[in-house]
């Protein structure tokens, strides 16, 4: 398992929202972008920098383009002075506002990039935040396969060798999707949620120890694939021992924590003659039922329990 710091580049991020560019700094395309949030730069306007973080992006929208039209032209320039002074990635004016000239003349002076988005600010701040979260998040890579099964997100470990690739082949033939063979990347959405795919580079193979690599989409056609699915179960597959003790009833809810957030997680043990692909169906199943609120062992449980208590009630009646 590997944990990975991301950036985005700039470019990116103008292609993705159309941004006008009103002033490049050099090489702004390539400039990294490694900060979560953004910046709306009320109070550096005022001349206050207290935790000022220049790795953000600038947003500049109605409310600050109407202090700045209050001010003189020296005091304007003057605080565009300051603001663009610090190494910032970008100013962005939203709302198709006019920039300030003394705003274009500092640019020039400290070699920065001056963007313009039509949209209103907060639709705006809200989906950059979104994609930057998306592109910035943190993500780690982990072995196993990805699978979504019935809709639910189901990512299937284990020891090598253990069946992986075996159970997921026979998913797939069942109706199945594919997202990830082997080496599955996850990162963690702006929802607290985990979102798993496939490296570029190994999307829609999967490797079958006696018969090698497989192109699923020439074999089963692109329905068999996913590019992404959220995690919603892990699987753990290990050999079966004789000596272990293995939940019967499934009254606890076991977890396991990826990049910070819990997912439910279940072991399955592995012997000849147990239909694994059925088990991980009902599995998946299962964990959709009970997100709708329905525990088959704990409403079992429940009826064993006032069956006792009415045999109980008659025998002292």
């Amino acid at each position: 398992m590997s944990e990975q710091k991301t950036s985005v580049k700039l470019g990116e991020i103008i292609q993705e929202f159309n941004l006008e560019v009103l002033r490049g700094a050099e090489n702004y395309e390539r400039v990294p972008l490694r900060a979560l949030d953004i910046n709306r730069p009320g109070l550096p306007l005022t001349g206050f920098f207290e935790h000022f973080d220049t790795e953000r992006l600038l947003l500049i929208g109605l409310t600050e383009n109407t202090y700045l039209s209050n001010l003189t032209p020296e005091r304007c320039r003057e605080s565009f002075d300051r603001l663009l002074a610090y190494p910032v990635p970008a100013l962005i004016l939203t709302r198709g506002l006019e920039p300030f000239p003394e705003c274009l003349e500092m640019a020039d002076k400290h070699d920065r990039t001056v963007l313009r988005s039509s949209l209103q600010t907060s639709a705006f701040m809200s989906a950059l935040i979104g994609s930057l979260y998306n592109h910035l998040a943190p993500q780690i890579t982990r072995s196993g396969v990805m699978m979504e099964i019935y809709g639910e997100g189901v990512l299937i470990q284990g020891e090598s060798g253990v069946g992986k690739s075996e159970v997921s082949i026979e998913l797939l033939k069942r109706g199945h999707r594919l997202v990830a063979d082997d080496a599955v990347e996850i990162k963690e959405t702006s929802r607290h949620t985990l979102m798993a795919t496939a490296p570029e580079l190994i999307r829609g193979y999967m490797e079958l120890r006696g018969i090698g690599v497989i192109d699923i989409v020439r074999l089963l056609g692109m329905g068999a694939i996913k590019p992404d699915q959220e995690i919603d179960l892990v699987i753990n597959l290990e050999p079966w021992d004789d000596q272990a003790v293995y939940d019967r009833f499934g009254l606890e809810s076991h977890f396991t924590e990826i990049l910070s957030v819990k997912v439910p997680a279940i072991t399955i043990p592995v012997k000849p003659g147990r239909n694994l692909a059925s088990i991980v169906e009902v599995a998946a199943m299962n964990n959709r039922n009970r997100k709708m609120g329905h525990n088959a062992a704990q409403e079992l449980t429940n009826r064993m329990d006032r069956l006792f208590q009415e045999k109980l009630a008659e025998g002292e009646g």
